[in-house]
Parts: structure tokens; sequence; C-alpha cells
């Protein structure tokens, strides 16, 4: 074979590829010129990650954001300027909610004072009574094989709700109850209901040593759980294109995290995936069908999701495809996505990869599928670092590969009769 025709081989096979990743063909008149079209291409892919990535480092930079704090404001300034770079209308929208704030709680046991976390919803106490361990992870039937009544009680976490071990502990009589956390690191948690007696959460190096020593002696200790709840401002930041009034799919995340976490995973890495998401869908017809909203308030109770859709019109609501949530996603190699099952089984047909699961509550989406909106969860599950000064760091690969998953299904979506 001459020189000739494997030139013009090669240069065949280079015009098939350029067609093929979506060139134009005027790329290949020269074939060097294809390769440095193909070339730029992957710079472009690159700089992109980086970006996202970087998204990620300046929010997580900022420190914890706490709802109605002023790192709020500096966060929620950042994402307007970004969403604006990309080519976006924005919109700050502001609620107020009641929120729980913990002004210094603990457990002072012979002189000794630990300090602890105040859960979420808790009433406030300050009160001395014996400390009682419960075994197991405080049943009806746990409670019912030791004597609390007028005591503190004293159960690990696990298995069954904060609320539920409470209503327990009160039921059998306890005064106060706290809750010893079942892995490394402080507890950062939600009643999620009304409780009677005071609730204080210890981290397991804390609790486990006291849960043994008070076995065979029960101590009489000071319980000190100091919360109150104030009215706080949230911040939605709601980007879209000028004019799109009605979109077929909202994709969101929240960019709050709780109290001494600077939230990598959870969630600012959500959130860069959407910023990612706007950005890679700002020149196509996909974004005139799209609003893209980071939500505020989510660790206190999914304030600003409930916000957004008690604020829209019910027409509007019901003319939505899918509503799209993306929570920790910078972590662990599986990708989850949950959901609405005519949703999620659309997701595994285009990516059998994925993992499925099915609708749960938990984070943004919820109030969405409370109104009958069709949704997804993109999710990775839990991780060791979940609501700790340790959740600081992300995988960009794995932000990488949750924006592509996303970008193929939202398409999809969008374009789907």
């Amino acid at each position: 074979m001459t020189n000739t025709k494997l030139k013009s081989i090669s240069w065949l096979q280079t015009v098939l590829v350029a067609v093929l990743v979506g060139l134009p063909t005027a790329c290949v008149a020269q074939p060097n010129r294809a390769k440095e079209v193909i070339q730029s291409q992957a710079v472009v892919e690159t700089q992109e990650s980086n970006r996202t990535f970087a998204d990620v480092q300046a929010l997580v930079n900022l420190g914890p954001r706490v709802a109605g704090t002023p790192v709020m404001q500096k966060a929620s300034a950042y994402l307007v300027d970004e969403y604006r770079k990309a080519g976006y209308v924005t919109e700050v929208q502001t609620f107020t909610y009641s929120k729980f704030q913990d002004l210094g709680s603990n457990l002072t046991v012979d002189g000794t004072t630990i300090k602890g976390k105040a859960l979420n919803g808790t009433v406030p106490g300050k009160l001395n009574a014996p400390l009682v361990a419960v075994p197991n992870v405080g049943r009806q039937a746990d409670f019912a094989a030791v004597n609390v009544k007028g005591a503190i009680a004293i159960v690990r976490r696990g298995e069954i709700r904060f609320s539920e071990k409470a209503k327990n502990a009160a039921a059998a009589g306890a005064v106060g109850l706290v809750i010893v956390n079942n892995q490394p690191g402080d507890v950062y948690g939600t009643l999620g209901e009304e409780v009677k007696i005071p609730v204080l959460a210890l981290s397991g190096e804390q609790g486990n040593p006291l849960i043994q020593r008070v076995q065979s002696v029960p101590p009489n200790v000071s319980l000190n759980v100091n919360a109150q709840r104030r009215d706080v401002t949230g911040r939605n930041i709601v980007a879209h294109l000028e004019g799109v009034t009605q979109p077929k799919i909202i994709l969101g995340g929240h960019y709050d995290s709780v109290p001494g976490s600077p939230g990598a995973n959870d969630n600012a890495s959500g959130t860069a995936v959407v910023l990612a998401l706007a950005r890679n869908l700002s020149r196509t017809p996909t974004a005139r069908q799209a609003w893209f909203i980071a939500f505020d308030g989510e660790e206190d109770g999914l304030h600003g999701s409930r916000a957004f859709v008690n604020k829209a019109e019910s027409q509007f609501l019901s003319r939505l495809k899918a509503m799209v949530n993306f929570d920790m996603v910078g972590v662990n190699d599986q990708l989850g996505i949950g959901g609405t099952s005519s949703l999620t089984a659309f997701a595994r047909n285009l990516d059998p990869a994925v993992k499925t699961f099915g609708s749960f509550g938990g984070s943004d989406h919820a109030p969405f599928a409370d109104k009958g909106v069709p949704i997804l969860f993109f999710y990775r599950g839990q991780e060791p670092n979940y609501h700790t000064p340790n959740d600081n760091k992300v995988n960009p690969k794995l932000l990488d590969e949750t924006t592509q998953v996303g970008l193929d299904i939202v398409k999809r979506i969008v374009n789907a009769n």
C-alpha cells in the first residue's frame, strides 16, 4: 500500500472521528487542524472540571455556611456572580423562619464538664438527676429493662430515630436524655417533632466510656441544654436565561451547611454540579427549559425548598416534568439516583451502571414531591466526614461523573414526549 493511500485513509478516519464527536467537518480539511480542535476540546473539558472543583473550594474557604449568618451572604454573592458570568439572570429569593440555636450545652459528671450538642428541636433545660444507662438503642423494651423514672437516660445512637428514643425515654419517666454517637465525632441531629424533655448528644469518644462507667453505679449529673429559637432570613439563588418564566425542569441543591462544618461534600458538591450543568447547558436549547436553584436552610429542615414551592403557583409546578436534586455527590464511587419510579427507570435505561433506589425525603426534592412534581435525587450515600469539621474534601472525578450523567438525563427528560 502506498504512502499516499495510507495518508488518505488516515485522513478519512479523522473525518469519521470528527463526525462522531460532533466536530464540524471543515475542521478536518487538514489532519493537523482536526487534531488541534480535538485537543482544544479536551482542554475545555479539563478547564470545566477544574472550575467545578474550584467552586467547591471557594465555598469551603468561606467556612461553615450556616443559614442566617454573614457567611451565607458571601456564599450567595459568589453564586450570583458565577451564574451571571455564565449568561443567566438571577433572583435572590428571601424567606424567614424560626431557627434552632445551641448556645452551649453540656453534661457535668463529678465536676468534669463534657461539651455536647443540643439536638435541633429540643426543649431547653437545666437539671440534676442520676444518670442511668439504657441498653441497646432505646426502644420501649430497652427502657423497660431499667428504671429511669426521675433520671437522665443515656443511650446509644442507631436504628431508630432520635425522636423515638426521646419519646420512649419520656414515657418511661426520664427527665432528660443523652444520646451517644455510634461513630466518631459529634452529632448534629434533628428531633423532627416535639419532645417534652431536654435532649443532648455526645460524641462516641466522650459518651461510650460514660455508658460503661454508669452501668455499675449511676452517678448524679448536671444536664444543661442551653438552646433557643430565633428568626433568621434565608436566601435562595434562582438562575435562568432571560425570559424563561416557565421551565420544564428545575435543577437544584442546597448550599448551606451545619455549624462547624465547611460542607465540602454536604453540599458544596451538589451546588457546584448544578452550576456546572448551567454552564454546560447555557448555549443549548435545553437551557431555555430549565431553572437552576441553590437552596438555603436545608440543614434546618428544607426551609429553602419549602419556601420556593409554597410561593410558586400550582400551574407553575404542574407544568414541571421534573425536579432534579443533587446532594452529597463528591465522595463515594457509587452514584445513586432515587425518586419517582418512572424517572429512575428512565435513568437506569440511560446508564445501567447507576444504582437506583426508591423515593425518600431528607433533601430538597421532598417539598416538590409533596406537590406532585416528579423528582430525581442524585446522591452518593453517607460517609465518615458527614456533618463534621472534616467535611473539607471532594473527588473532582466524581463531580465530573455526576455532571455528565446529569447532563445526559436532563436533556432526555426535557426532550421526551
